[in-house]
């Protein structure tokens, strides 16, 4: 690997969003068969926030704004329309993903836990398969769904260019078509590093009181967050490693769900948004 190590990026509503450090570009293509191309600067977290295990917390919440960001904005090109979204409703969506999420992978597996009657490890190590079981769940669930198998596909076709990009092949069509949909810095390995990180640092929480359990899962969130970043970055860093190989393995399984064999035309707008970051 000679390149991109800062390079990431995310399906959207029929496009692909791609940014490094200082950019950000999302393409889309319309229903006329065009590609529109959405460009804009990335303004550099403070160097507090960009230290080992603190970053993992802050570049999830930056990530997650921009990627809300994005999403809308494909969504409206998909309308026809170009609203953006105002900072009361970007930070009312946020507060609705991140509470939807607590309460689907924490607090539904800690309530069925807790009617299983288990404390004390097993209690950990159930609730954490539980957690696990739940979000592998949704996600096949969800891969039946005519949309998101596209979105799907154009996140095969966002891991195909980033990593034709990586080994310093040229980005046209053929080369990316013969890359991996599978790639270690994927958000789909990062939120299995988390979950399985989680079953083994929770099983030092003693506490058999309803309330201190549940306090501890969300306490622990951005310790776990911090890790489970760093964990990834080494995973992209040392492909080769045995190590990490088994460390990110469960991660790249998941992936064979939530990335899928992309046509052509979706690879050609992978390629148009990265080719706006890389330049």
């Amino acid at each position: 690997m000679s390149r991109g190590l800062d390079i990431g990026g995310q399906a959207v509503i029929e496009g692909v969003m791609m940014k490094n450090r200082q950019k950000l570009a999302i393409a889309v293509r319309l229903e006329n068969g065009k590609i529109k191309l959405k460009k804009r600067i990335l303004q550099p977290l403070p160097k507090l926030l960009r230290i080992p295990f603190v970053r993992g917390v802050t570049t999830l919440i930056y990530i997650l704004i921009i990627g809300i960001q994005s999403l809308v904005w494909s969504a409206n090109q998909a309308l026809g329309k170009d609203d953006e979204l105002s900072m009361l409703e970007l930070l009312g969506t946020l507060a609705l993903s991140v509470g939807f999420a607590l309460l689907f992978f924490v607090g539904v597996p800690f309530v069925a836990t807790t009617l299983t009657g288990l404390t004390g490890f097993w209690f950990n190590v159930v609730d954490g398969v539980i957690r696990v079981s739940v979000f592998l769940a949704y996600v096949y669930a969800i891969s039946f769904m005519k949309d998101v198998k596209r979105m799907f596909q154009y996140h095969g076709a966002e891991h195909m260019a980033v990593s034709c990009y990586e080994f310093g092949n040229d980005l046209t069509v053929d080369n990316v078509r013969k890359q991996s949909t599978i790639h270690p810095r994927c958000g789909t390995s990062f939120i299995m590093l988390v979950l399985i990180l989680s079953i083994i640092i929770l099983t030092f929480v003693s506490s058999d009181i309803w309330y201190e359990k549940l306090a501890w899962r969300v306490i622990l969130v951005p310790v776990i967050a911090g890790v489970s970043y760093e964990l990834l970055r080494l995973g992209g860093r040392f492909r080769d490693s045995i190590i990490m190989k088994i460390i990110i393995a469960p991660g790249l399984l998941v992936q064979r769900i939530t990335t899928q064999k992309p046509e052509d035309k979706m690879i050609e707008v992978a390629i148009t948004s990265l080719k706006a970051v890389v330049k």
